[in-house]
């Protein structure tokens, strides 16, 4: 897709009363007229109630159909109006992608009881007790549902670990024992493995557990009718098996679109994912993130030249989905890494104006954040970077990075869109940088499509021109007279 960006089209706040779903259908018309092509629907499995986000994932096979965890609906909606979603925004010319959670599950029907050991919190290959019985959580047989769909019944062999001991009330981190059961392999090497990571660990070696996932996927690829997932704890979950489930997912049509959330700041990790896993996987550029998050706290100290350094979108641009924060950046969050707020816009202009990447629009950045931490929207000048990119960013890109406080690049366009941009970034002082836009618009005006300066520059004989930036800010130059027709 053609500039496709992408929307994240929730955060950790987002209200709870079921009328999720009906709002957003309401802002397609919207979302798609700036720019936006892209939906990342919250996730829309029933979880352990209707103020759960979705990640504390109970039932697969519910999207809010039957009346399980307190309620038909889920904290979004009911399935008759997730599926009227996704046909709607289909319909409109957007790609859909569901959030697909297959880590864990959580709130089991029932207690089992079965060998474990407890393991360092801080080293999980530590075993820091003798096997005795405990009674986990484990047992999910879905009774409301009554077999509609999969008659699958989950049991502590289809898990690997638990937290919680209800024999004893004891927290813990307990590995389930059994035959060839162990942590999966192929995950973060964090905490020695970073396997279990909350809830019910679910076993993906286990035969059973592997058919069932596939099935699923089956299942819920023909109900929905989505283009594509996006895949939840990639780090905490068997590489091989994301692998097989990715390639399995998309065995019927091939376009059909998967990335996925490897949370590490060391870019090189999320790389090495890519590559475990074969590149069936496109990836959430997480380092990039951190490197805004740097930028931000750092202030006129960071080095902008080194802004994409160890970034996935510099190392493998066709695998990243580039953004600047999520719901689990967001503060209050046990990953907050909060971009601040004048640093967002450089953020945001260097994932949108830029050649490389898939970039993502965070719900609470455009539409703000709820909750005890409210922030307040960054509408304006998100949609006029939309807007921006959406008509001027195209073809050869040509970087001018040239000192630690102020770079820039151009934007050479192509046979559909002609027009040249050329944009600046400022973490301190005021700036100027000579960028060569074409000798064929030689004393042509160009002007800051972003309003953040008032002046016009001349291009000169040569092709270029002495192109300015504010302090803190960001600045997109664009012919004149195209502006003027573009508002128009």
């Amino acid at each position: 897709m053609k500039n496709g960006i992408m929307m994240q089209c929730f955060e950790w706040y987002a209200y709870s009363d079921g009328g999720f779903y009906r709002w957003l259908k309401d802002q397609l018309d919207h979302l798609y007229s700036i720019g936006i092509n892209a939906l990342w629907l919250p996730p829309a499995c029933k979880a352990t109630g209707t103020n759960d986000v979705g990640y504390g994932i109970y039932d697969l096979y519910d999207l809010g159909e039957f009346d399980q965890k307190g309620a038909v609906r889920t904290k979004y909606g009911t399935k008759e109006e997730l599926l009227d979603l996704i046909a709607t925004a289909q319909e409109k010319g957007f790609c859909v992608y569901a959030d697909v959670v297959l880590n864990h599950k959580a709130g089991a029907d029932y207690a089992q009881t079965f060998q474990a050991v407890e393991v360092s919190a801080q080293n999980r290959l530590e075993t820091i007790s003798e096997p005795y019985d405990i009674d986990g959580w484990t047992g999910f047989d879905f009774s409301a549902r009554d077999g509609k769909y999969s008659d699958f019944i989950w049991n502590y062999n289809h898990f690997t670990g638990v937290d919680f001991d209800g024999k004893t009330g004891k927290t813990s981190i307990f590995k389930i024992l059994g035959e060839g059961k162990d942590w999966a392999q192929g995950v973060s090497m964090e905490y020695g493995n970073f396997d279990y990571l909350m809830f019910a660990d679910i076993d993906h070696r286990h035969p059973d557990v592997v058919e069932e996932l596939f099935a699923w996927s089956d299942w819920f690829c023909q109900e929905t009718k989505v283009d594509g997932y996006r895949l939840d704890a990639l780090k905490h979950i068997n590489d091989f098996f994301m692998r097989d489930f990715t390639r399995h997912s998309r065995k019927d049509k091939e376009d059909f679109y998967v990335f996925g959330e490897y949370w590490a700041a060391d870019g090189d990790m999320v790389h090495n994912y890519a590559e475990q896993t074969e590149y069936e996987i496109d990836l959430l550029d997480v380092a990039l993130h951190f490197n805004f998050y740097r930028a931000a706290q750092e202030n006129e100290h960071y080095d902008l030249r080194t802004l994409f350094d160890n970034s996935l979108v510099q190392k493998k641009p066709l695998l990243a989905v580039t953004f600047v924060d999520n719901h689990d950046s967001q503060p209050d969050q046990a990953l907050s890494s909060w971009v601040e707020d004048w640093f967002k816009p450089l953020a945001y202009g260097a994932i949108l104006l830029r050649k490389d990447g898939y970039p993502c629009i965070f719900f609470g950045d455009y539409y703000g954040i709820g909750g005890d931490y409210l922030v307040e929207d960054k509408k304006d000048i998100i949609e006029k970077l939309l807007l921006c990119r959406k008509s001027f960013a195209y073809g050869e890109q040509n970087d001018y990075f040239e000192t630690s406080n102020c770079i820039g690049w151009v934007r050479l366009g192509d046979e559909e869109h002609p027009y040249p941009s050329a944009t600046l970034m400022s973490n301190h002082e005021e700036g100027t940088i000579r960028m060569f836009v074409g000798e064929q618009f030689a004393n042509a005006t160009f002007a800051d499509y972003l309003g953040n300066h008032t002046e016009k520059v001349l291009i000169d004989g040569e092709g270029f021109g002495e192109f300015l930036v504010t302090g803190r800010s960001i600045s997109c130059w664009v012919q004149d007279n195209v502006v003027l027709e573009e508002e128009e």
